[in-house]
């Protein structure tokens, strides 16, 4: 610590989690130089542009003020780790798909990777902080891998874990509900909890960074995923209820909402929750309860993936049921392939599945989405699906990316919601029904429209967890 700086923070790692905690911490601290690091030089060079490789709202912004700055991106990480005093660990931990634990358990090669690095690099102690999502007890190998670095130096590993969500990146960043940070409970231990609780406490309130020991950190962060993908399950298996008894399940989540008890919140039935975090930190957590032995709770747990991946199934059969039992050689136009708005983060989105599901059936298949690429499309649908071009003859006929909603619906026989772009609400669907084959179906998977407007227009309508009027004519539509 010295120069013209506080602090020297290295993040290695510049992904949606490094780049966007980085860029807030070098706004909220200008007398902290930060640094995001990464071996791609595309990656990097994308961060030193206003193209920025992940598309987050008010991020560019953010970037654009701290930028050269007390903000750099570079991808000579060995001077970068030379000069810091804390390292952040932000890589990617993706679920195992082979070997001991595969389906279930994280893959902490990265990590591991990042650790021998600094070991090998630094000439002097460090403090580095876990920040990717790990399984609990990964600061231990890590601190075994630093302390093997036979020059004598000790590092202190903290944890200090993500709460984000995507498409509120830099809101939750700039007004957390709390900052969780773990370490050894230990004299130089603590010493390091408070350097780091330092840089926090530039904009977060000191009542609002909570401080533990390592493992709780890091179990934390799996159990609060756990948690909130648990309640949109528990949701998403009401609605197919609803959906066979007349019940409405927006009137049902709100009137359990309103129990204080329970809350608000997580409780939007939709087609099913992907992105990078619930699904791999549910088997995370399942993994680690079959390795201790309580396979009650592993399965307790993995029951929420099973209900995710009967709401995703459930929905796809359904277009197929109402369409006449086959949707083979028709244009389903698919509105939204992100996970969620607001994002074009595509890592285990439910649209994947449904069109992946639609393409079996031999349906043709147009997708819009605002802010997702076809590359990164392809790219998920093949490492999450095994779905590619070498597999699947004729992909590239049977999708079809369009620059606009309009396109992709044009002479469709069925309009599929499947990500809650606040643009899909604003559209005009008299114009959409117009330009389709008849009968028009349209269905919704994320309750994001005017159901009756929809239906006077002539729409046949079909949403998660509302009741059908044909099947249930007294039902409130």
């Amino acid at each position: 610590m010295s120069g013209e700086w506080d602090l020297k923070i290295l993040c290695m790692g510049a992904g949606y989690v490094g780049g966007p905690t980085m860029a807030v911490i070098a706004k909220q601290c200008p007398k902290i130089r930060v640094v995001v690091g990464d071996i791609s030089q595309k990656q990097i060079d994308a961060w030193n542009t206003d193209d920025l490789p992940i598309y987050e709202p008010g991020l560019l912004e953010v970037v654009q003020e701290c930028r050269h700055r007390n903000l750099f991106f570079s991808t000579d990480l060995d001077k970068e780790i030379d000069e810091a005093d804390v390292i952040f660990i932000s890589v990617n931990t993706p679920t195992k798909t082979k070997g001991i634990g595969a389906g279930a358990a994280a893959n902490i090669k990265n990590c591991e990777l990042c650790a021998r690095h600094i070991a090998k690099i630094a000439k002097q102690s460090k403090i580095v902080v876990e920040k990717s999502t790990v399984p609990v007890r990964t600061a231990e190998a890590i601190s075994r891998i630093l302390r093997a670095n036979e020059k004598g130096f000790e590092f202190q590993v903290l944890s200090n874990p993500e709460f984000l969500a995507e498409g509120t990146a830099i809101k939750d960043l700039m007004n957390p509900d709390r900052v969780l940070i773990g370490g050894p409970q230990t004299t130089e231990g603590l010493k390091a909890i408070e350097t780091l609780v330092s840089v926090y406490a530039n904009w977060v309130p000191l009542e609002q960074i909570l401080t533990t020991n390592l493992w709780s950190s890091e179990l934390s962060k799996l159990v609060a995923n756990a948690f909130l993908a648990q309640r949109v399950s528990s949701i998403n298996s009401i609605s197919a209820l609803c959906e066979a008894t007349g019940a409405d399940v927006n009137e049902i989540s709100r009137a359990v909402g309103m129990d204080d008890r329970i809350g608000k919140r997580f409780l939007q039935p939709s087609v099913g929750f992907g992105g990078s975090c619930f699904q791999k930190d549910i088997l995370n957590l399942v993994y680690l309860c079959e390795t201790y032995g309580l396979q009650a709770c592993a399965d307790y747990w993995r029951q929420v993936i099973q209900m995710n991946d009967f709401q995703k199934k459930r929905f796809s059969e359904g277009i197929v049921a109402s369409m006449f039992n086959t949707v083979t050689g028709k244009k389903i136009a698919i509105l939204g392939y992100a996970f969620k708005k607001d994002t074009g983060d595509v890592r285990e989105t439910p649209s994947m599945f449904v069109v992946r599901d639609l393409l079996q059936e031999n349906a043709k298949i147009h997708v819009y989405d605002p802010q997702v690429t076809r590359g990164d499309m392809w790219l998920e649908m093949d490492y999450t699906c095994g779905v590619n071009h070498d597999n699947t003859p004729g992909l590239d006929e049977a999708v079809t990316t369009s620059t606009d909603a309009y396109s992709a619906c044009d002479g469709a026989h069925a309009v599929c919601i499947l990500t809650e772009w606040d643009e899909f609400k604003t559209l005009d669907y008299k114009k959409i029904y117009d330009s389709m084959a008849k009968p028009a179906f349209l269905f919704d998977g994320r309750l994001l429209l005017d159901h009756k407007e929809l239906r006077k227009i002539g729409f046949e309508v079909h949403a998660i967890g509302k009741p059908d009027p044909i099947k249930f004519p007294g039902s409130t539509i």
